[in-house]
């Protein structure tokens, strides 16, 4: 694709890869959400290489990447900055299972871009450090109950598997929704240690706050909800919330698996002026490589710096990853890269605004410019929160997704994620992608 429309010729490779892997990985994939299809075809695409921006497929189909690996590449694939500095690395020994020097810069780094950050802590996946966040509030407040959002995604491990993505008849009440098990093999008891409430509703949240006085540890929400279509909390939903748990001695903690770093320096925390108790970051902190982290105040963390909270990881930090997350964030400390992710992404936004208008097409386009998504809403209004989505359009998004696949723009397949944007998106790239979502539109 060399800046214009180039129809997909063909994924047979990657539907005779899926139909090997079904014999030695279970399912075929090695993450659920991997399940995904190419439009008609019930297969996933299979990526063997990427540079700047695009990737390109096992049938040698180029694409302008807006999915970025969950928007874990922020910098863009097969970065020259990661290249060489991961290549010094290799070179002198990936891991010793000891403390490195890369590590110390790296919190560092973090505690001068994280207001909340006093102290760090670094784990290996957003699910490992949220587990690592809600074992510190717990251990420092004595008490076990979290509360989190409907809808809301803090990683698949048991900890707060709950209430991702219940049906409407699963779900409950609106007011006082069940805490619903994300899969089979999550045990009653976990179950029972959670609290769900709806998103944006501060009559709601103070009903469940005070249902519920003097047994939580924690409310953990995703600032904006990137797992819920990237819907926004209400214009001083946050503060309420801070103001909340300051007054009841809750610890509050942001998941920033997805708005840290790319959403600004800050992050969340920056965008909206708000500052939780702890934080939680990933995804774009590696800029492709595996590495967490949770930091927050001292006070808190201080259990975990004395042992009498335990934490552990043999591969946390180790020099390969660190390396790679110092870079990225020393480039994402300049204001002026997440300014030119944020205004690339909001020129595709309102592109699809536009064509949306253009074709008599209902669409909210939702978030921010570093990550946003397009949802077929009825009348076009933007959700406030789950189970608004529960009424979009999902076979439009569907639709729509394909119609960009074939016009060499890949975005996420589920419409109630979001597209994430890197820094390596090129001027022709922009306009071919508003051009893509143009075509894609007059297709629908």
């Amino acid at each position: 694709m060399n800046g214009g429309f180039q129809a997909l010729h063909g994924t047979d490779s990657s539907r005779a890869w899926f139909e090997r892997a079904q014999n030695s990985l279970a399912g075929g994939i090695s993450s659920s959400s991997r399940l995904t299809s190419t439009g008609p075809h019930p297969y996933p695409l299979y990526m063997d290489s990427g540079s700047g921006a695009r990737i390109r497929d096992v049938d040698g189909n180029e694409y302008i990447d807006f999915l970025i690996a969950y928007g874990s590449a922020v910098l863009g694939h097969a970065s020259p900055l990661l290249t060489q500095a991961l290549t010094d690395v290799i070179s002198a020994g990936t891991m010793f299972g000891t403390c490195n020097v890369l590590e110390v810069e790296l919190a560092e780094q973090i505690q001068q871009m994280v207001p909340c950050a006093d102290l760090v802590r670094f784990a290996n996946s957003g699910s490992e450090a949220v587990q690592g966040a809600v074992r510190a509030a717990r251990g420092y407040t004595g008490r076990t109950r979290v509360l989190k959002f409907e809808g809301h995604y803090h990683g698949w491990t048991d900890t707060l598997a709950i209430s991702n993505r219940p049906s409407e008849s699963e779900a409950g009440p609106y007011s006082t929704p069940r805490a619903v098990p994300h899969s089979p093999g999550i045990p009653a008891g976990v179950v029972d240690d959670v609290v769900v409430c709806p998103w944006n509703d501060v009559i709601a949240l103070r009903a469940v706050l005070d249902a519920y006085r003097g047994e939580l540890a924690a409310v953990i929400c995703e600032p904006i909800v990137a797992n819920n279509a990237c819907t926004m909390p209400e214009p001083g939903y946050l503060d309420v919330l801070r103001d909340e748990c300051t007054r009841r001695g809750i610890v509050l903690i942001f998941d920033e698996v997805c708005t840290g770093f790319r959403t600004g320096p800050a992050g969340a925390q920056g965008l909206f002026g708000v500052l939780p108790d702890l934080a939680v970051y990933s995804k774009a902190l590696g800029g492709g490589l595996p590495i967490a982290a949770f930091a927050g105040r001292r006070d808190l963390m201080e259990p975990l710096a004395e042992g009498r909270v335990k934490h552990g990881g043999t591969y946390n930090s180790s020099p390969l990853c660190a390396a790679a997350a110092l870079v990225t964030l020393r480039t994402l400390a300049d204001p002026a890269v997440t300014k030119r992710i944020d205004e690339t992404g909001r020129r595709v936004m309102e592109a699809v605004r536009r064509a949306g208008r253009d074709r008599g097409v209902p669409c909210a386009v939702q978030g921010v410019g570093a990550m946003f998504q397009v949802v077929f809403t009825s009348d076009g209004t933007p959700t406030r929160r789950y189970r608004d989505l529960l009424h979009a359009d999902q076979p439009r998004y569907d639709a729509f997704r394909h119609e960009l696949l074939k016009r060499g723009v890949h975005s996420n397949a589920y419409g109630m994620a979001c597209w994430f944007v890197s820094a390596a998106v090129t001027d022709d790239e922009l306009t071919a992608t508003c051009e893509a979502v143009e075509g894609a539109f007059r297709a629908l």
